[in-house]
């Protein structure tokens, strides 16, 4: 088995400090060190590329760049590098969404893959114009994936939905290949919806065991519907040549956290409808500092400042490689990660971790380069 590995695209800014906010929040001041120009984001994509990540998330809402917009830009400076477009359901019409999609799929050769954001914050949602409620709004994304799945398929659609209507609805050109559907929640109606009509369920980084329950209800659900998924995982990481500098970094990080910036962000985060995301409350207990490493190499710091994913993996290489074995022997194919500033990070796990695992035959370079790990001097 050869696991997959995206980077992320910091649409919000980028800095040596967490940049915090999202899910309802805003960007903390630290996302203006490095603001999200094409210049800059293009250097991180070109980056991933070379290194061996097969594509990199986007990220969707208020705090951030569009994400289509951006990544059409971003990807012209790029040659096979996928961008995982954060999208939400409810702010474009199915028909044009999909075509969109096709589009991009022609101009970039196939390298557009969907992270479908059903939407957690109902006070974000009404900022768009969206003012139905979590459940519904979850509803009205199975009708949406419904119609936008026949749409490539090159058939003509005729749907009356609780939420969506289409008539005639065809497109001109269906994408090849297919974009792959990536998506994510915790609530049973979330469940019932990746079931149906999603090709990779993504989970926030939770301890290992929490992670096997999760993959093993929504495997449940899919069975029922006669459909197997493919599962990924979305952290942080924190690898150096050694453990303890690892967590001296997390440290760094974690005393540029002002007490005001951790509590107006938990404040905001802990009227969050996702239950992702009180998940991912819980496991820092809504602010604390203490505890933070919540299991072997897995620290929860990240959270206190930043909706959404929350955890780092943490570690000396070997050691992060060691977690990321764990999780795939539960079933996880596919990491989505991201560190801070995430151009230099992402060499670190690029030239760290990634021929650690090539070395056990986990992972090989998309474009089928050699890697070679990093000889770390004085190591002990």
């Amino acid at each position: 088995m050869s696991l997959t590995f995206h980077w992320f695209l910091p649409t919000n800014g980028d800095s040596r400090h967490v940049v915090g906010g999202g899910h309802g929040t805003p960007a903390t001041a630290s996302g203006r060190d490095r603001p999200p120009t094409v210049a800059y984001l293009s250097q991180i994509a070109r980056a991933a590329e070379d290194l061996g990540f097969v594509g990199v998330l986007t990220p969707t809402g208020a705090w951030c760049e569009d994400a289509w917009l951006t990544t059409a830009m971003v990807s012209q400076h790029t040659e096979r590098l996928k961008f995982l477009v954060a999208f939400r359901p409810g702010f474009v019409s199915p028909t044009l969404a999909a075509q969109m999609a096709s589009t991009f799929q022609r101009q970039t050769g196939g390298r557009l893959l969907l992270n479908v954001v059903t939407g957690g914050e109902s006070h974000e949602q009404r900022a768009y114009g969206d003012f139905l409620d979590k459940d519904d709004r979850y509803r009205r994304t199975g009708e949406f994936l419904q119609i936008v799945k026949e749409l490539w398929e090159g058939k003509t659609v005729d749907l009356a939905g609780e939420h969506l209507r289409v008539e005639d609805a065809k497109l001109a050109r269906v994408p090849d290949p297919v974009p792959e559907v990536y998506f994510g929640g915790s609530s049973p109606i979330a469940g019932e919806i990746a079931a149906r009509y999603v090709d990779v369920y993504l989970t926030w980084g939770e301890p290992p065991a929490q992670v096997a329950e999760k993959i093993a209800w929504i495997r449940g659900l899919a069975a029922k519907q006669g459909r197997t998924l493919r599962f990924g995982i979305r952290l942080h990481v924190i690898t150096r040549d050694t453990s303890r500098e690892a967590w001296a970094e997390a440290d760094r990080l974690l005393a540029g956290f002002d007490a005001e910036t951790v509590r107006s962000v938990q404040a905001g985060l802990a009227r969050s409808e996702s239950e992702g995301q009180q998940r991912m409350l819980a496991l820092h207990g809504g602010g604390s500092r203490d505890g933070l490493e919540i299991h072997p190499h897995l620290w929860a710091g990240i959270g206190l400042v930043r909706g959404g994913a929350g955890t780092a993996l943490v570690g000396s290489h070997a050691e992060v490689a060691a977690l990321i074995k764990e999780y795939a022997a539960l079933g996880i194919e596919e990491f989505v990660l991201s560190g801070y500033p995430h151009l230099e990070e992402a060499y670190w796990f690029g030239e760290g971790v990634l021929p650690l695992l090539a070395g056990e035959g986990l992972w090989e370079h998309p474009a089928g380069k050699q890697t070679a790990s990093v000889q770390v001097p004085f190591a002990g």
